[in-house]
């Protein structure tokens, strides 16, 4: 295996990036990209901690964040698995990444910036959803944004191709498989989607 292990390397084998690629580049939410990201209720969340790296989706009924002003964003921790991975990297790192998504749109928008928790009790009331608060908030200092190749998702087909899920593995049968038995199955997909509703705020 012949490794890359310089970065003149990489310049060498890639070349000089477009000079869109960098003038597309913002330090706050101009906007065109604070439209774009209100109107996204998806986007992954990526992290860094003494663990290792981390990937979280985070979804919500309206806009999956809020703008406090250009410069910051404020994300609810809703309800979740309670592993922590994201928010536990957040606590001790800080970097953090958002690719914000919309349905139907190949244009992926990235947030790079710092994260800190809050529990602040005003803004967690800010997030209020039939009674419900979030137990803490991600606040974001926005350090760059800007919008992704979009040829990632149109190779993908990522909104065309249609419910490609038919045959793969339920959660269900992957705890099962991961547990020899002990836990997951029918018994828990099938009561999975009833409890998913009663706590997904």
């Amino acid at each position: 295996m012949q490794w890359i292990e310089e970065i003149a390397e990489l310049e060498a084998l890639y070349g000089e990036p477009g000079s869109a690629s960098q003038n597309k580049v913002a330090d706050r939410l101009t906007p065109g990209y604070r439209k774009w990201i209100m109107a996204s209720r998806f986007c992954v969340v990526s992290t860094v901690g003494a663990s290792g790296t981390d990937g979280s989706p985070r979804g919500d009924d309206g806009p999956v964040v809020l703008e406090l002003d250009e410069h910051t964003l404020a994300m609810p921790d809703w309800r979740g698995n309670n592993r922590m991975d994201t928010i536990r990297n957040i606590v001790e790192d800080g970097r953090i990444s958002l690719m914000f998504m919309v349905p139907g749109s190949n244009t992926i928008v990235r947030v790079n910036g710092l994260a800190r928790m809050t529990v602040d009790d005003t803004l967690c009331a800010r997030f209020e959803f039939k009674g419900r608060l979030p137990r803490s908030v991600i606040v974001i200092r926005i350090g760059e944004v800007y919008t992704q190749c979009a040829r990632a998702p149109m190779r993908a087909r990522l909104w065309t191709s249609g419910d490609e899920s038919e045959g793969l593995p339920t959660a269900g049968e992957i705890l099962a498989e991961m547990t020899e038995g002990r836990e997951g199955g029918k018994h828990y997909d099938d009561g999975w989607l009833k409890r998913a509703k009663q706590t997904l705020w």
